[in-house]
């Protein structure tokens, strides 16, 4: 089955009714759960883009608090369960300035830990989020890349 290209179906979802347009969504939403949390981000959580980040900021605080550091191996696969977790709510945003927010937030809470327990596989991907940082901070506004660069200085 061949799939049909977005401008496709933009079109046709312009012609539909409001009615026929709120059961499209909702069945596609039934599908996934990534489908359900982007429509629930859509139309909850986009209007208050920082009430949107201290929020997925909380739950990172939270996911670190409840990491047990038995061994290297499993305290990083923990802290990647975590950064895919920031990653999914980064990609549900889309916005640039979220992007560097989240990963920030996680560098900092990361840090501490990283120090502490002084694992390779943790420090490779602490200097991962930092190129990612640096990458993203690019797309920003130069007055907003100013206020981010000081932070980034504090992570460095």
């Amino acid at each position: 089955m061949k799939t049909t290209s977005i401008n496709d179906i933009k079109k046709n979802l312009l012609s539909l009714e409001p009615h026929e347009l709120t059961t499209l969504c909702l069945r596609m939403a039934k599908y996934k759960k990534e489908n359900k949390e982007l429509l629930a981000y859509l139309l909850f959580d986009s209007a208050d883009e920082q009430a949107y980040i201290d929020t997925v900021n909380e739950s990172i605080k939270d996911m670190f608090s409840e990491i047990i550091p038995n061994t290297s191996y499993k305290y990083t696969k923990q802290v990647r369960k975590i950064l895919r977790f920031a990653n999914k709510q980064i990609k549900y945003s889309g916005n640039p300035a979220t992007f560097i927010e989240i990963l920030i937030y996680f560098c900092e809470t990361l840090q501490p830990k990283m120090l502490k327990y002084k694992i390779t596989a943790l420090e490779n991907i602490y200097a991962q989020q930092l190129k990612k940082i640096n990458t993203a901070l690019g797309k920003l506004h130069e007055d907003l890349q100013y206020d981010y660069i000081k932070k980034i200085e504090a992570l460095l």
